[in-house]
């Protein structure tokens, strides 16, 4: 049995071209739409970031909803345009609600969770913070998820819902941090002079602060080899690390020119002579 190809577009002619053309059509709507998206999520970014009174952490949620409300508007007007009516599409979508809440359970979640996290503020971009286990600078909070950045550069995607869910330690939440360093010293030397030295590089240290605290360094413990001393310091948040590192390196420095040793563990036998 030979297929008459002619006789066939002869009679379908009119609804093959009329599928094309809505099929054609659909692909404009979803191209152009999809582009206008991304170009105004980018404008809500780049207007957020230069005004005053709102903070990058909020342009960037605003940018992310822009995008997926526009791309959700752009995907079913593509579906008007190839013939699916609006009152059919809503009975549809209205028939797989619970379907789809039911499949998609983590993404709701997680959309709510970043609701939440804008409302509440537990962290913005530029901290530094840990949450469901991973710890990095925010970078970027959208709808689904938190993007970190470790010390390495390393990109950790957390599930919004996750980061909510659990605890947030907040490295950067406050202004002033405490520095503390403790420093060993060998049994045998002067623990005056040792905590004089330790004194001596804090205070000459511009970035350390008298509020809310003085800084504060004391003998804190006897260990098994040593005698601990502690220095507590108060700084600015991003003055952190370069205060920890440089107090730990003038210290030692400062104990090597001054004859006081920091020991490490050892174990000294004595041996007994035996009567016969």
């Amino acid at each position: 049995m030979e297929i008459d190809l002619m006789e066939i577009w002869n009679q379908y002619q009119g609804s093959i071209l009329a599928f094309g053309f809505k099929t054609l059509g659909a692909l404009v709507v979803l191209i152009v739409g999809l582009k206008v998206s991304g170009w105004l999520a980018g404008l809500v970014r780049d207007s957020a970031m230069k005004s005053e009174k709102i903070d990058d952490t909020l342009g960037n949620f605003f940018s992310s909803l822009v995008r997926w409300g526009i791309s959700a508007a752009v995907f079913i007007a593509a579906l008007q345009v190839f013939g699916v009516q609006a009152t059919s599409l809503v009975a549809i979508l209205g028939a797989l609600t619970l379907a789809i809440g039911l499949s998609l359970q983590g993404a709701l979640g997680n959309i709510a969770s970043g609701v939440m996290i804008m409302l509440f503020r537990p962290y913005k971009l530029g901290d530094y913070i840990t949450a469901a286990g991973a710890s990095g600078t925010v970078k970027d909070i959208n709808l689904f998820q938190t993007v970190l950045a470790t010390p390495d550069n390393v990109k950790i995607m957390v599930p919004n819902a996750q980061a909510i869910d659990g605890t947030i330690t907040n490295f950067s939440g406050y202004s002033t941090r405490r520095v503390d360093v403790t420093f060993g010293i060998d049994y045998s030397d002067d623990m005056d002079k040792a905590i004089g030295l330790i004194h001596e590089i804090i205070q000459a240290d511009s970035r350390i602060l008298s509020v809310p605290a003085e800084p504060f360094v004391k003998v804190v413990n006897l260990g098994d080899s040593s005698v601990d001393i502690a220095s507590r310091s108060w700084v600015q948040a991003s003055d952190y690390w370069d205060v920890k590192f440089d107090i730990t390196k003038k210290v030692k420095e400062s104990f090597d020119a001054n004859g006081i040793s920091i020991p490490y563990p050892h174990t000294t036998i004595e041996q007994k002579a035996v009567k016969s």
